[in-house]
């Protein structure tokens, strides 16, 4: 059935591309245009191949929008990166409007403790054999923001089995 394949295709890419974006983010502090603009295409290709219905749609676009709106402030402020600004609005999107608040608390749970955690692996010396990695500097500089695509991911990953997408498969 092309609804069941497209929303297992979904769930896969998701996935995929969430964990992807949340261990580039820890490794380059970036996330990539292309894989935001991926999972956007993504969504409108596989939405309606899933038999997600247009009010689900509608109104994951309308709270991805005000998420966007909201984190493109933040990153004009300078509080978040731009990775960060554009993927918490793809991911709201996938999610759906009725996971936006329990996934944005996510987030902020998940995101608290990391930056605990960078404070405090900031504030001890860097072993020898992490000295030599790039990504591991780039982490321990405390210059270095938080990578808010670390949060993201498993937050996304949390709340997926909520989501809209598995209703298609039952």
């Amino acid at each position: 059935m092309i609804s069941t394949s497209a929303a297992w295709l979904a769930l896969l890419l998701f996935a995929g591309l969430m964990t992807y974006a949340g261990v580039r983010d820890v490794a380059t502090m970036t996330i990539s245009n292309r894989l935001v603009g991926a999972l956007a295409v993504a969504y409108a290709v596989l939405a309606p191949a899933a038999g997600v219905d247009l009010a689900t749609i509608s109104s994951s676009v309308l709270v991805a929008s005000g998420v966007l709106a909201c984190t493109f402030t933040f990153f004009a402020f300078g509080w978040i990166g731009g990775g960060d600004a554009k993927l918490l609005p793809m991911a709201v999107l996938w999610l759906g409007a009725d996971l936006a608040l329990p996934f944005l608390l996510y987030v902020s749970v998940i995101g608290a403790a990391l930056t605990v955690a960078l404070i405090q692996f900031r504030r001890v010396p860097l072993p020898i054999a992490l000295k030599k990695r790039a990504w591991s500097n780039r982490l321990h500089a405390r210059e270095t923001g938080i990578p808010y695509g670390a949060a993201m991911a498993p937050a996304a990953l949390l709340l997926l089995p909520q989501s809209h997408w598995f209703s298609a498969l039952l």
